[in-house]
């Protein structure tokens, strides 16, 4: 099953974090916060626009992303947990 985003959405899998510290000690379940980061899976067309165009998207597929804790709706696809973003969610893309 493949799911393509619609208008400025993009498809997310968060990165998680590691459960260990630094300094070797592993976190509990519990005290872990959601994903902030995540990489691209999957873009939309891009918005449509009052003139009929298409608003072109500053995201790509392969981009890890920076988005708000709570933002996007989550989805399960094939047992992993993705999120769908509108492209104005995206905080700011990571650079290599």
């Amino acid at each position: 099953m493949a799911v393509k985003p619609l208008e400025d959405r993009v498809l997310v899998k968060p990165i998680e974090k590691s459960n260990k510290t630094e300094s070797g000690l592993y976190l509990p379940e519990s005290s872990k916060e959601r994903p902030v980061q995540g990489t691209v899976v999957a873009v939309g067309p891009g918005k449509l626009l009052e003139n009929g165009k298409r608003g072109e998207m500053s995201i790509k597929k392969g981009d890890t992303i920076v988005y708000g804790k709570y933002s996007g709706s989550e989805v399960e696809i094939k047992g992993v947990e993705h999120l769908i973003l509108r492209e104005n969610e995206v905080l700011g893309i990571l650079e290599k």
